[in-house]
């Protein structure tokens, strides 16, 4: 049977695409069909939706969610809320993917493909280079980021064991000084009845973070960060984690429960208790907890902030790859 590609929609495809994930090299929160709707419904007035799905008759081989702005060809959502991008191919399927998806967009309208955010196990950095040339493409591929990870033992005592001896020493001091400065207590908001106010929290506690977080958190994204909270609860996904001590909400941060993995995307803590060390320890009882429900990997995402190292994670690096056609300026 030949192979093809069609333009599809959201609507139609969203049943096969959440089919395909688990079968595709490239699984995460971030590729899945609602998360990209929500971003799409948020953010994607100025640009043109272009999602195609690859077939091999009935069968389908892959899904490529892009959009066209200006020229320019690239995923969906940018790197402020995706932290991982990619198209969505089936195991073993990927060069008959790839050759397809490269011919159909050699006749497309566009000057310039960006592709970031691609994880370094991604098949697309190796069959995209390859088909570059045979395509009338010139293909550069760079470091774009750290997503640092920290593979999870089966207990709590392997993973401090696991950490070198400074950082292990020092996160017991300072879970021994948070335990003498009150009464501490970590806990998860994750149905749907408190989401509203519990979110309302972590927003306060984000901004109080510092400039940085104050100036990302704008009420756009404060709306989509809602939304997907939202999803997340609905499938049992979200993992959004306070730390109180005396009864005040002092740390704050949102994990997502996927695919054996948890995935730490956004924190903030209360400034006035910095001396507590109390954005690091929230982080720590996460893995705590997460190591205590089996699972096996704690993702930081990207960023390379010192804490992450502190807390056993290594570097996993994160790439972007820029095609552009030959005749293109």
């Amino acid at each position: 049977m030949s192979t093809t590609v069609e333009t599809t929609d959201f609507d139609q495809i969203e049943e096969q695409w959440e089919e395909l994930l688990p079968v595709s090299i490239t699984n995460t929160v971030f590729v899945t069909p609602w998360w990209q709707r929500i971003w799409w419904e948020h953010f994607g007035t100025d640009s043109q939706l272009r999602v195609f799905a690859v077939r091999n008759g009935d069968r389908l081989l892959g899904i490529a969610p892009m959009r066209l702005r200006e020229g320019v060809l690239s995923f969906l959502g940018d790197t402020d809320l995706f932290d991982y991008h990619d198209f969505v191919v089936a195991r073993d399927s990927e060069e008959e993917f790839y050759e397809a998806l490269c011919e159909h967009l050699a006749g497309a309208d566009w000057h310039t493909m960006h592709l970031g955010s691609l994880p370094e196990e991604s098949p697309t950095l190796r069959y995209m280079m390859r088909l570059g040339d045979r395509n009338g493409l010139s293909v550069i591929v760079s470091d774009e980021d750290k997503a640092p990870v920290a593979d999870l033992p089966s207990s709590w005592e392997e993973y401090l064991a696991s950490l070198k001896r400074h950082d292990r020493h020092e996160l017991r001091r300072k879970l021994r000084r948070l335990e003498s400065a009150g009464t501490p207590q970590q806990y998860t908001c994750n149905s749907l009845g408190v989401l509203t106010d519990s979110m309302a929290d972590f927003f306060r506690l984000l901004r109080s973070s510092g400039p940085d977080k104050e100036t990302f958190l704008t009420g756009a994204r404060e709306r989509f960060f809602l939304d997907v909270a939202s999803e997340l609860a609905s499938r049992g996904q979200l993992r959004l984690y306070f730390l109180e001590v005396d009864g005040r909400r002092v740390a704050s941060c949102i994990c997502f429960d996927y695919g054996g993995t948890y995935l730490l995307y956004n924190s903030g803590y209360d400034p006035e208790y910095a001396s507590l060390s109390v954005g690091l320890l929230n982080k720590a009882l996460c893995i705590q907890e997460a190591i205590e429900r089996g699972k096996v990997r704690f993702d930081f995402l990207r960023g390379a902030e010192r804490y992450k190292y502190n807390l056993g994670a290594v570097d996993r690096v994160v790439y972007q790859m820029v095609a552009r056609r030959d005749s293109a300026p």
